[in-house]
């Protein structure tokens, strides 16, 4: 998938948690997906079911303070890959100021521990 974020990415060994919010009639259901990465703008992350560009879904993300932030993704591209699995690349749709400084920080620390 090509980089198209202005934000550096980074990893995390987290997960979230996602349900359509633009389908009503959506089940309630919520799909475990891995994150590949997140920046202060967004998340990349696999999942084992289609989701729609454009659809906005609610998430959990365990950060790795084993905090929770809860926001909204909405899905700018998708990439099927060969095991039917989707690689999904998302926008936050309204972080708050105080969760993107946590991801900020976060960057912060890793660029500093990675150059020393």
């Amino acid at each position: 998938m090509e980089e198209k974020r202005d934000g550096r990415r980074m990893s995390l060994s987290a997960r979230l948690l996602i349900k359509n919010m633009n389908d009503e009639s959506a089940k309630a259901d919520e799909a475990v997906i891995e994150v590949l990465d997140v920046s202060k703008t967004g998340v990349g992350f696999i999942c084992d079911v289609p989701l729609s560009i454009g659809a906005v879904y609610e998430t959990y993300l365990k950060i790795w303070t084993d905090e929770t932030i809860h926001a909204f993704l909405k899905v700018v591209r998708i990439e099927q890959t060969k095991e039917e699995r989707y690689i999904c690349g998302t926008l936050f749709i309204g972080l708050p100021e105080m969760n993107a400084a946590r991801i900020e920080v976060y960057d912060l620390v890793n660029r500093i521990n990675g150059e020393a």
